[in-house]
Formats: C-alpha cells, structure tokens, sequence
C-alpha cells in the first residue's frame, strides 16, 4: 500500500506514520490489511483539508492493483476493465499570454498594457 500527500496537515502524516513508513515527503508504505487500510484512507480523506492524496494498493484483478485519489485534478475511470486516468485538458494560452517576455521595448508595452 502507498499512499501519498500533497499539502496536507502535519497532524496527518503524524497519524499515518503510527501504521505506515514515510519514505520521503509525504510518501507512505506498508502492509495492512484491507480493514486497516480502509480506515486509514477515510481518515486521510477526512484531515486532508485543501491538501491532494492518493492511495495505491496491490489487488486481485489484472492490472494488479488499484488506486483511490482525493481532490486531485486528474482522476481514475474504468474503460473495459481496466482503470485509466483522465487527465484535465490544458486551456489554450492567449496571444498575448504566450508572447515572449524579454527587454525589448515592444515586450514591455505588451506587459504593462501599453500601446
């Protein structure tokens, strides 16, 4: 089981690391049983507060594992079976916002809003 935090409380990785072992920031692993494993995603989920997390677990279907997100952008859907990520579509950049920046006179104007 993994399970990693994104700006989250310190309380929770503080709780977390009573059943799992922080291997780095935020990254959590260990073996509890699917009861304890549960309980502590709801815990997660419950403290996250503005915070991301993700939790991956080994499972009996043919990919092997399974994986559960919270407030995270990109997000897991079934597709004949197997579980795949969506991922949000990137928004088309203004002219303006995709201008270069440099010092050159028009690229100031461009900034500030001058004409």
């Amino acid at each position: 089981m993994v399970i990693v935090l994104t700006r989250c409380p310190a309380g929770l990785r503080g709780f977390l690391t009573r059943w799992l072992m922080e291997i780095s920031p935020g990254v959590f692993i260990g073996g509890p049983s699917a009861r304890i494993r549960q309980a502590l995603w709801m815990e997660v989920q419950q403290y996250a507060d503005t915070g991301r997390a993700l939790l991956a677990y080994t499972t009996n279907n043919e990919q092997g594992f399974a994986f559960e997100t919270h407030d995270h952008k990109w997000h897991p859907i079934d597709h004949d079976g197997l579980v795949l990520i969506r991922r949000p579509k990137d928004r088309p950049a203004t002219a303006a916002a995709s201008a270069p920046t440099g010092w050159s006179k028009a690229s100031k104007r461009r900034r500030y809003g001058q004409r």
